[in-house]
């Protein structure tokens, strides 16, 4: 079974929002441990400076993904936070963005990604070099990987 699309595709408007990041270059096989082993160090980052998570996990990507990608796991915040160790401050950029809501589990993600690509360049629209995916849904072990909600985010140029 395929996993579909929750929307269609559609662009939006969106405020710049600044976040809390664990940013490295890792290898497309060890995204799993990546992400293990940032959200501690957010977590604790999050406490240790009283800031408050206004929204669900992401990652976000600088550049094509290829054997390797320059990756930031994190959350949105309600202030810049001071850079401690692995953790530092980035931002989700403000401005146009495409997006698509994907349903289903993570493994459907690259078509998802495909999809939302050949509808904009149907729509003759030129995008960023970057991208994020927001999760959500938060998974756990009880989770049907059916249920997985993950937005797709492409800024438009």
């Amino acid at each position: 079974m395929t996993a579909r699309p929750a929307t269609e595709p559609e662009i939006v408007e969106i405020a710049q929002t600044p976040t809390v990041v664990v940013r490295d270059r890792v290898a497309f096989a060890d995204f799993a441990e990546f992400f293990d082993r940032s959200f501690p160090l957010l977590a604790d980052a999050v406490v240790a400076q009283g800031l408050t998570i206004t929204g669900p996990a992401f990652s976000r990507y600088h550049g094509e993904i290829t054997e390797t990608a320059d990756v930031e796991a994190g959350f949105p915040v309600d202030r810049a936070p001071e850079p401690d160790g692995r953790v530092t401050a980035s931002t989700l950029p403000g401005g146009r963005v495409a997006r698509l809501v994907h349903v289903g589990s993570y493994d459907g993600l690259p078509d998802a990604w495909a999809a939302l690509e050949s509808w904009i360049a149907g729509q003759e629209l030129a995008e960023r070099d970057d991208f994020w995916e927001v999760y959500t849904t938060e998974p756990t072990p009880e989770t049907d990987p059916a249920d997985l909600h993950t937005e797709l985010n492409r800024p438009l140029a």
